[in-house]
């Protein structure tokens, strides 16, 4: 195989997905190949970006997503005559699987559990999520019989043990690992990034502000409207102490950044009601919260209760006691120092091993060896 040319393909995810474009992409950019992303339309690009970006209509509707979307998306891809294609999302599994041909790869990104995934969604009945679940599980499994499979979450390899662990852990933002944080900034602001959902615990995020008088939540990330609405319910009396950033519209990455030392955080929060969907994963927001040097505040799932402990990076408490909450933040205001130590704890973690460096090496190791194999079989 004499071309490098890659192709990634998202018909889902924004282009400027953190993941897809600021890891994946450009770390493949820089190992010299020659990278295409094709993704939704969006107003948020410049024409600046550092890989080609071609972009295909924006759409909304699910349906008319899975169907026009695929159909643009083959179309594109296939005029590129790529090396490897490397799609994010499981409905584009069906047109991955047309355009793998003897002479290339097809990688297959897996961002989530989608068989759990669909079981928890609440658009359709149970019983037919049940079903929809097995039926997804049945259709990947044959159709991704001769991809490549690419996990980012360590727990997947249970379920895809032939798949390559390629984690989602964040890019090392010097300015943020620098940052200094004093006891004495340390306020009563209380941070979480990332979607806003029911499931990522925007509810429980709001009823913060009822169970503590001196708190004030900050959220960045898109949430819909019907939900923000939902918040100031929730807020009610309290909601001058709620603040939501990015209703109705996706947060670029670099918006996200200026947050994170915007305020002196009391903490980073990721009180999930419980979820099998979640319950397993780290969550990328808890090394962004570590990079910036802001202290954890999550649920007490067993294995986030011990990523926490391990790294001595910030509290886990019962996201439906709100007694327990109410001592975890009342600790966290009474310990400015503590704060700032479970910061910096979090911050070299982050510096030594849980960053996109190491996740950099192995993905640009594994493209040679993949291409390499195809190389010697032709």
């Amino acid at each position: 195989m004499k071309n490098k040319k890659v192709v990634h393909m998202t018909t889902v995810h924004h282009p400027l997905d953190p993941r897809i474009f600021y890891k994946e992409c450009l770390s493949l950019k820089n190992a010299g190949y020659n990278v295409t992303l094709i993704a939704p339309a969006s107003s948020n690009l410049t024409g600046e970006e550092e890989i080609e970006i071609k972009t295909i209509k924006y759409r909304s509707n699910r349906l008319h997503r899975l169907i026009g979307g695929s159909i643009e998306m083959y179309k594109m891809a296939k005029g590129i005559k790529a090396s490897v294609y490397h799609f994010h999302d499981p409905e584009l599994i069906p047109i991955a699987w047309m355009l793998k041909k003897k002479g290339n790869i097809v990688i297959y990104d897996i961002h989530e559990d989608y068989q759990t995934g669909i079981v928890q969604r609440d658009y359709l009945i149970l019983p037919i999520r049940k079903v929809l679940a097995k039926v997804y599980k049945i259709v990947e499994k044959i159709f991704t019989k001769k991809m490549e499979l690419c996990l980012a979450e360590k727990y997947y390899k249970d379920m895809y043990p032939r798949g390559i662990c390629i984690l989602n852990y964040p890019l090392i933002n010097k300015t943020l690992l620098r940052q200094e944080r004093k006891g004495e900034n340390i306020g009563k602001e209380l941070l979480y990034t990332g979607n806003m959902t029911t499931d990522r615990g925007a509810i429980i995020h709001t009823e913060l502000l009822n169970v503590d008088p001196e708190v004030y939540v900050y959220c960045y990330g898109k949430c819909s409207g019907s939900l923000a609405a939902e918040m100031n319910r929730q807020a009610g009396d309290n909601k001058d102490r709620l603040y939501i950033n990015g209703v109705n519209r996706y947060l670029p990455k670099k918006e996200i950044d200026k947050a994170y030392v915007s305020k002196g955080w009391l903490a980073g929060l990721a009180l999930f009601p419980p979820t099998e969907h979640y319950m397993k994963k780290e969550l990328t927001k808890f090394f962004e919260y570590m990079t910036a040097g802001i202290p954890i505040l999550c649920s007490d799932f067993p294995k986030w209760k011990k990523f926490v402990n391990k790294y001595q990076c910030g509290l886990t408490v019962d996201p439906n006691n709100s007694k327990e909450i109410n001592e975890a933040l009342d600790y966290l205001k009474a310990h400015p120092e503590e704060v700032i130590a479970m910061g910096e704890r979090g911050r070299k973690a982050v510096a030594d091993n849980l960053n996109w460096e190491r996740e950099e090496e192995k993905l640009v190791s594994w493209y040679a060896k993949l291409l390499r194999g195809k190389n010697e079989g032709e």
